[in-house]
């Protein structure tokens, strides 16, 4: 686990997120996250998907797709996930991620599932080796 500092993304538009099918859900950015995994420098990008914040049961969740040194050869290629929420952020701005709790989105096991791909942005230049990694295609 790591403590990422929080800065939040004030007045962000909202956007199309790219899929791997043709959908194009609405998200914005919700904020960007720093820290430091084995003296190396990280950041990525949060984000909210809006039709979860207009529904009272999703409102709190929040969206951490990355990719990392281990993607395409230990983990899936498209990236990984974890989910964050609102209510995670401590009073000192910072949030704490748990890298165990990272999972392959469901396009990784069947492409008939539309999944958020994850952006470029999102790379980290270390490899994660902690969460859901390898998976077998059926």
């Amino acid at each position: 686990m790591v403590n990422a500092k929080l800065t939040k993304t004030e007045n962000a538009p909202i956007f199309e997120m790219a899929t791997t099918t043709d959908r194009k859900p609405l998200y914005k950015e919700y904020g960007i996250l720093e820290f430091n995994i084995k003296g190396t420098n990280c950041t990525l990008t949060i984000y909210q998907s809006q039709a979860e914040a207009e529904d009272e049961k999703y409102k709190n969740y929040l969206f951490l797709p990355f990719t990392d040194d281990t993607s395409g050869e230990d983990s899936y290629g498209g990236g990984r996930y974890m989910d964050v929420f609102t209510t995670d952020e401590k009073p000192n701005g910072t949030i704490e991620l748990n890298f165990n709790n990272t999972y392959n989105p469901y396009c990784a096991y069947n492409e008939k599932y539309s999944c958020p791909l994850t952006p470029r942005k999102n790379h980290l230049d270390i490899e994660i080796k902690a969460g859901v990694k390898v998976f077998k295609k059926h």
